[in-house]
């Protein structure tokens, strides 16, 4: 007879499950063991459980499928949280296996003692624990149906003990996964948007990832309305490419005329985003949203008129609604100021950018997406290369870009990246990395290694915390512990016999990188970039200067004058000046 943890593999196979990412150990072997015996799945060895759950959630954001990460009583299925919240806040299908401490054990204060089935509560749809091999097959088809549903995570404990009873007699329920349904628009919440975009002169359209599979439709509808077209960091993959009403992204990350194109229209609409920063949401702006989820309305600003549906599904019964606009005056104006801002204030550092050293980030990150496929997966780092790469990596409609862009976890690039690359083995996959985020992680440079993925690690080695030191700067604050002592990644990556350079003149990178991309397997460039290389956002507010200008001024009292002009010379003419 089968047990709890046969049965379960079952399932997953059932479910179409093709990988389990995690580490073995003590409560989880039972399941470790059955999986290793199973012929549909194959068990992907990291060194760290986080790594485990940012490579589920990428695996799934590639796939579409569901991903499995699993981790040992206590400090191991605690490891999984941080990168289960990320899973949970981009809504990507992932069951979490937490297994647990003997079944007598529970309450008494036993060993590695946690409530896994209560901890992750907060960042699943699903979590619960299986006490009873009678529980089995209904507890994990239910867990596994709701991630799939939502989507998003589930959790399911299961004590040692209990992995390794018999399970209840009989085939473990099968599973009819139902295809997505079709979220159509009401028809009066229609009208009343058609009529509001018929009777403003100045309709801004600003997209999220809820535009995904929708790009078309948004560009027709700008183009019936000669409306600019903004858009999210998530947005950014679905709705920029081969668009010619493009005027950037707005936010702290942002660049371009979104901005200004969001603060100037006589209707704002808002579309398939949960844009989460409202001090770049105009206040006086009348605003209309269009989303799946009914939570996402009006959270975030004013919404004088909402819809909750599908978003493709309501452009295409919107369209006919909607008279065409005559004049495309304010259109053009905004794509001029578009076209300025990226020539002058966003291109200032990649025109030259062969002759600065240290090697400018922007320059660094221009010269990467030349360089990389045409369909390549990038993950990319929180801090700064979060800007580098919503402001330099180009959508085409082929690539993906994930990075963990609600939950804002350092570390992320580079277990992202196993996942996609274990998911599509075939296709190039560059982590842009920070020299932070990196050190966080690093040992999982030996995954790469060990499983032969066809990942890029690409650091912007600055050895500073570069964010974090805007924060402070901003907030009047003389930056404090945001240094590094300089790391030689590319040494420690050859270390581990894998292949490895490391570049310090800018007018050897772009060759560098067109070499190491075309080599297949793991590979590490490590980038020696300006740590005074700062991002200026599209809208600075009175107290963000203020905090600036103390901050400079506390910093040359303190006798860090020459640090100052540096971080003037690196950022000069990342300042916006109009024509």
């Amino acid at each position: 007879m089968a047990t709890v943890a046969e049965m379960l593999v079952e399932q997953l196979e059932e479910a179409g499950v093709e990988r389990v990412y995690g580490i073995v150990g003590d409560s989880l072997n039972p399941i470790v063991d059955a999986i290793r015996r199973s012929k549909k799945i194959r068990w992907i060895h990291v060194r760290h459980e986080e790594v485990a759950a940012f490579a589920a959630g990428a695996d799934a954001e590639i796939t579409g499928k569901l991903a499995v990460c699993a981790g040992s009583c206590g400090p191991g299925n605690l490891h999984l949280i941080n990168g289960l919240y990320d899973c949970q806040r981009n809504r990507v299908p992932v069951l979490a296996i937490a297994s647990h401490i003997p079944a007598t054990q529970i309450g008494t204060q036993f060993f590695q003692e946690t409530h896994p089935d209560r901890i992750f509560n907060e960042c699943s749809v699903f979590s619960e624990m299986i006490s009873d091999p009678n529980q089995m097959p209904r507890v994990a088809r239910i867990a596994i149906e709701s991630a799939l549903s939502a989507p998003g995570v589930s959790v399911l404990t299961i004590p040692s003990t209990v992995t390794q009873e018999e399970a209840p007699s009989g085939q473990a329920l099968s599973m009819a996964h139902p295809r997505k349904p079709r979220v159509l628009p009401n028809e009066e919440d229609l009208k009343d948007l058609a009529q509001a975009i018929n009777e403003a002169d100045k309709v801004m359209l600003f997209c999220g990832a809820g535009t995904r599979g929708a790009h078309d439709e948004v560009i027709a509808l700008a183009e019936k309305l000669h409306s600019p077209v903004g858009h999210s960091l998530r947005g950014k993959e679905w709705i920029q490419w081969d668009n010619p009403y493009d005027v950037g992204m707005s936010g702290l990350l942002g660049y371009g005329a979104a901005q200004e194109s969001m603060e100037e229209a006589d209707l704002l609409l808002l579309v398939g985003t949960d844009f989460p920063y409202n001090t770049f949401l105009p206040e006086k702006v009348r605003t209309a949203q269009i989303d799946i989820n009914p939570l996402h309305l009006g959270r975030r600003t004013r919404c004088d008129i909402s819809v909750q549906a599908d978003v493709k599904e309501t452009l295409d019964a919107l369209l006919p609604l909607v008279e065409q606009k005559t004049s495309r005056t304010w259109l053009d104006k905004k794509l001029k100021s578009q076209a300025y801002l990226m020539d002058k204030v966003v291109g200032a550092y990649t025109e030259d950018g062969s002759k600065l050293v240290p090697i400018h980030p922007e320059f660094a990150a221009v010269k990467l997406d030349e360089a990389a496929s045409d369909d390549a997966v990038f993950t990319i780092d929180t801090g700064m290369c979060n800007v580098w790469g919503a402001r330099y990596i180009t959508p085409n409609g082929k690539r993906r870009v994930i990075g963990s862009f609600l939950h804002g976890s350092m570390a992320n690039a580079l277990p992202q990246a196993i996942g996609a690359a274990v998911a599509d083995p075939g296709r190039q996959v560059i982590a842009m990395c920070g020299d932070g985020g990196l050190s966080m992680l690093l040992g999982d440079l030996q995954t790469i290694k060990a499983q032969n993925l066809n990942v890029k690690a690409v650091v912007f080695n600055n050895s500073a915390l570069c964010m974090v030191k805007l924060e402070m700067i901003v907030d009047g604050l003389v930056d404090f512990g945001t240094t590094n002592d300089e790391m030689n990644f590319a040494a420690i990556a050859e270390a581990m016999d894998i292949p490895a350079v490391r570049v310090t003149d800018p007018q050897k990178l772009e060759q560098v990188l067109a070499e190491e991309l075309s080599k297949p397997g793991p590979g590490l460039i490590d980038i020696v970039t300006d740590p005074n290389a700062l991002s200026i956002p599209p809208k600075i507010e009175l107290g963000q200067a203020k905090g600036f200008a103390f901050a400079m001024s506390k910093q040359i009292l303190n006798g860090g004058f020459g640090e100052v002009m540096s971080m003037a010379r690196s950022n000069l003419r990342n300042i916006p000046r109009r024509f």
